[in-house]
This record gives C-alpha cells, sequence and structure tokens, in this order.
C-alpha cells in the first residue's frame, strides 16, 4: 500500500517542474490578450500615473483623484512598470500572479490536512472552474483580495488546529492577522465583514467561543494597524474628502442602497456559483454533509471544513444582500470549496475525470456560442477568433484524453494534465471574447491614431471617457461634456482636468495639433454641423479625430 502511494504521488523535484508547468499555463495569454474596457484599462492607468507622478499616496485616474479603492494593487503594479514599463503583462503581473497563487495556498492547505491526494484533487477543483480561471485572469482586485483572504482564513485554521498558546498557534494567528490587512489595503473594509461574520456565525452554530479566545489580539491587532493604518491616515490627512467617500459612500453607501447602479435581483450569484462549480458540482455535493458533520480536532475542538463552509456560505449571503451586485464578487469562495472537495475526493482520479469532461464540454459550447453570436451580430467571424475558439476546443478536449485510465497516467500526471488543459482553454476563450466585435479594447484604436499623436499633441475625450485608450497612449486625456466614474475628482478638483463644450471648441479652432476621442454619436452631429477634423481611426464605440 504504501508502496502503491509512493508511485502514485510526484517526487520533489518532478513537483516543483509541475508547478513550473502549471504557471507558465497560467500566465500563457497574459502578454497577448488587448486589455479590456472598463476594468483593466482603469487598473493599468491609475499605477502608471502613480509612477509618473510620483505620488504614491494619493491614487489618480486620468489626473483627477480616485479613492474608490486601496492603492495595494496600484503600487504593486507600478513597481512592475518601473522595472518592465507598461505592457499587457506588466498590467496584469500583480492580479493574475496572486489567482494563481491561490491554486498554491488551496493545494498547501489541503494537503496539510488531508494529504497528497486531497491536495491535488483540489488543486483540479480550482483549475478547472470556469469562473475562477477567467476572473483569475483579467486586471481586476479581486483577485487579490481572494489571495489575502484566503491566506487569512487557512492561516485561521491551521492557527486553531495548533496547540492551544504554543508558538504555532500564535504564529498562524499573526499570518492570518497579516494576510487580512493586506486585504484590507487590497479592496477595502469588507474583509472585516465577512471574517467577523464567518467567526460568529461559526460561533453560534457550535456553541464554542474558543476560536474568540485564540485570536491573540494583544500582537495581532498591532501588526494589522501597522501594515494597514499608514495609507489610511496619510491618504485622510492629505486629502480631507478621503474618509467620507472611502468609508460612507464606496463600503456602507454600496451595500446599503443602489447609488451604484449595479441592481441585481437576490439570486444574482447563484448561477454564477454554478457555473464555476458546475465541473465538479458532484463532488462538492458530497463534501458539503461530511464538512458538517466533521469531528472537533482532539486537542481544540475546532472544525476546520465546518469552518471553510461558513464562510463560502457568509460571503454568498453577504453579497447576495448588498444593493451593488459585480460578477466578480463571490471569488473568495471558490478557492475555500475547492479545498473542500478535494478533501472529500481524497484523490485527483476520483474528481478529474468527470470535472474534465464537464469542463470541455461546456468549453465546446461556449465556443459554439461564440461562432453563433458574432455570425448572427457581425455577419463574419475573425479568423483570429476562430483560430482561438478552436485551440480552447482541442486543448479541453486533450484533458479528456489525458484522464482516460487506458492512457495510464499517474494520479500526478492526471491531475497536472486536466489542469492545464482547463487553464488554457478557458484563456484562449477569453482571448476569443477580446477579439470578436464589437470592440472591446482601445488597443487597435490607439495604435492607428498613434501616428497622430506627438509629445506635445493636446489630447481630448469628448463625451465618453474609454478606460484603454489612456495606458495605451501614455498620457491623460481632458475631458469634455463627460463624468461617469471621474465625478468625484472632477468636482474635488472642478477645472483641473475638464473643458467646457465652449472652451473645447474654441481651443479645437485655435490648435494645429490635437486629438479628440469622440462618442460616435456626438462626432455625427459635431460633423454634420460642419465641425473640422479629420478621422484618423474608429471602431463601435470610440472616434478618433486629428486636428491636423
Amino acid at each position: 500500500m504504501a508502496s502503491e502511494a509512493a508511485q502514485a504521488l510526484p517526487r520533489r523535484g518532478s513537483t516543483w517542474l509541475a508547478w513550473i508547468v502549471l504557471a507558465a499555463a497560467w500566465f500563457a495569454t497574459t502578454p497577448l490578450r488587448p486589455m479590456l474596457d472598463p476594468d483593466e484599462g482603469r487598473y493599468a492607468e491609475i499605477p502608471r500615473e502613480m509612477l509618473a507622478r510620483g505620488d504614491w499616496i494619493t491614487p489618480r485616474f486620468d489626473g483627477l483623484k480616485y479613492f474608490e479603492k486601496p492603492p495595494l494593487q496600484y503600487w504593486a503594479t507600478a513597481a512592475a512598470y518601473s522595472a518592465a514599463d507598461l505592457s499587457e503583462w506588466s498590467s496584469r503581473l500583480w492580479s493574475v500572479g496572486l489567482a494563481c497563487g491561490c491554486l498554491a495556498l488551496t493545494f498547501a492547505w489541503t494537503g496539510a490536512l488531508y494529504g497528497r491526494g486531497a491536495a491535488l484533487a483540489a488543486l483540479v477543483a480550482l483549475a478547472v472552474s470556469p469562473y475562477f480561471v477567467v476572473v483569475g485572469h483579467l486586471n481586476l482586485l479581486d483577485a487579490g483580495l481572494t489571495f489575502w483572504l484566503t491566506a487569512a482564513v487557512l492561516a485561521f485554521t491551521r492557527s486553531q488546529l495548533m496547540t492551544p498558546r504554543s508558538n504555532a498557534e500564535r504564529n498562524w494567528m499573526l499570518a492570518a492577522w497579516a494576510a487580512a490587512a493586506l486585504g484590507v489595503l487590497s479592496k477595502g473594509i469588507v474583509v472585516g465583514a465577512l471574517a467577523a461574520g464567518a467567526l460568529i456565525v461559526y460561533t453560534l452554530i457550535e456553541r464554542d467561543t474558543r476560536p474568540w479566545r485564540r485570536l491573540h489580539p494583544a500582537l495581532g491587532l498591532p501588526l494589522f494597524l501597522a501594515l494597514a493604518a499608514p495609507w489610511f491616515i496619510a491618504v485622510s490627512l492629505r486629502n480631507p474628502g478621503f474618509a467620507g467617500f472611502f468609508f460612507v459612500h464606496e463600503h456602507f453607501t454600496r451595500f446599503l442602497t443602489t447609488v451604484h447602479q449595479r441592481v441585481e435581483p437576490w439570486w444574482y450569484f447563484l448561477p454564477l456559483l454554478l457555473l464555476g462549480v458546475l465541473p465538479w458540482v458532484a463532488p462538492l455535493a458530497r463534501a458539503v454533509g461530511p464538512a458538517w458533520r466533521e469531528a472537533p480536532a482532539p486537542e481544540t475542538g475546532f472544525k476546520p471544513r465546518k469552518f471553510l463552509a461558513v464562510f463560502a456560505a457568509v460571503t454568498l449571503l453577504f453579497f447576495s444582500a448588498s444593493g451593488s451586485k459585480l460578477a466578480p464578487y463571490i471569488l473568495p469562495m471558490f478557492p475555500l470549496l475547492a479545498a473542500l472537495a478535494g478533501a472529500q475526493a481524497a484523490a485527483p482520479e476520483r474528481l478529474a475525470p468527470a470535472a474534465a469532461r464537464i469542463g470541455a464540454g461546456l468549453v465546446v459550447l461556449v465556443a459554439f456560442a461564440g461562432v453563433v453570436y458574432s455570425a448572427r451580430r457581425n455577419a463574419f467571424v475573425p479568423a483570429e477568433a476562430l483560430w482561438w475558439l478552436a485551440a480552447a476546443c482541442l486543448t479541453a478536449l486533450a484533458g479528456v484524453v489525458a484522464t482516460l485510465r487506458r492512457v495510464r497516467l499517474p494520479p500526478a500526471g492526471v491531475a497536472l494534465a486536466s489542469a492545464v488543459a482547463a487553464i488554457l482553454a478557458w484563456q484562449c476563450l477569453l482571448y476569443a471574447y477580446a477579439v470578436i466585435p464589437p470592440a472591446r479594447s482601445a488597443r487597435d484604436l490607439v495604435a492607428a491614431t498613434r501616428p497622430s499623436v506627438g509629445p506635445q499633441t493636446a489630447l481630448y475625450s469628448v463625451g465618453q471617457y474609454r478606460e484603454t485608450v489612456s495606458p495605451y497612449l501614455g498620457r491623460t486625456l481632458t475631458l469634455v461634456d463627460y463624468q461617469g466614474e471621474l465625478a468625484f475628482g472632477l468636482q474635488a478638483e472642478p477645472g483641473r482636468q475638464d473643458l467646457s463644450v465652449a472652451d473645447f471648441m474654441a481651443r479645437w479652432s485655435a490648435s494645429r495639433d490635437a486629438v479628440a476621442f469622440f462618442d460616435p454619436r456626438i462626432w455625427d452631429s459635431w460633423r454634420r454641423q460642419g465641425f473640422p477634423g479629420r478621422v484618423v481611426a474608429a471602431d463601435n464605440y470610440t472616434v478618433a479625430v486629428s486636428r491636423q
């Protein structure tokens, strides 16, 4: 039995090689895919401006104060730019890298508590999740929040399993405090709401207050504040309007009201959750009951799998109750659910074959839907998109073949092959999505416009603000007749980065070196009225006009 287990699991050297292969697959299309509007453009541009201005305290977007989120990802991305310049790859390095880190966290925690086979199964579950892979490959803040929140939860559970008052208990708990602080610096105080909510619910269900007595707040709270508080203090001192906007408007108002106009029904996240776990929904369903009935740990009475289940449920309920809902919000659930499924499956060969087949079916279905959508909307399917859709289907099917018994791969090989195939397949679909019209990035628009833009060219954005224009140009734009998400910055510094229509027309008429990016409807109206300018590029959402 021991010899069979030894053969089934990889040696240390091959383990490192497997992680290198997995990481290479995870980052495969990161340098290739164009930045997508609006979020990827936004989170590429803010760090660029931070680095250009040398101001690491006050985030700015298009030259205006932008206080919607904390700065950890901005800092990390600006540091990447300083080492490697701005590109699709460097702009995504932090977010995509931390999403990959979630695979390692899930693997390590599950392996430490339930064995190597369970760790491989958990790794496969997370890697074949369509939701996790797609969201994890976008330059959003959610991957960073998910990494640090997952690290905090898993470190907390490890602490609760250690001998009471031991160094190991204290050190794991301090790691949880530190990870929570970095989570707050990633996306705000939602970390505290989820962590406190989960611990309260777990305590009430178990009628056990011992976890509260093992939080080590005398050391943990100062560590948390030392990491999280300095930026909040500095930015508040420098910008008196920060605290009201960030804490009230961006947290409490966002949760309690529909002011952000992201209104969705209470069940909005349920289909997304089902889609994310669909390849391994059966193993997850089989894991819920045993996790809920889990025997308490001998020394501490703690139930780690039950706590993970409670935390995932609290996350779902919290965001479902919010007045503002966006699809990536429930990303922190998936590493925890994958760990539960892997712990119950106990081996990748029990989870991977069915997960690979279901995942491949989803890939083929989405690819077919992409072809039909483009054919109906555009009357054609771009050749580039067809190649990526075909690559997605072939890669997913290769993952299915690798899990067949007659192929006789060892369990570790089955896990790696199914994980890599799913990761690559969903990236291929994401690339196809990016290149199927309508245009979802300004990369091609800017490339066509660039010959008309010199170092002294005045740049304007009329009736819109296309988020990916600025990072691709490496310049900010003067706004005309538009506010949108930049309203707070425009109100905080009136006249800094905007012009009235009359002032813009006067400047445009007097200039011979200017480029304006128009909302197509506004351009069409102005063009009919004789507005001067030469169209140098256009797509579905923007018309670039030169004064030359």
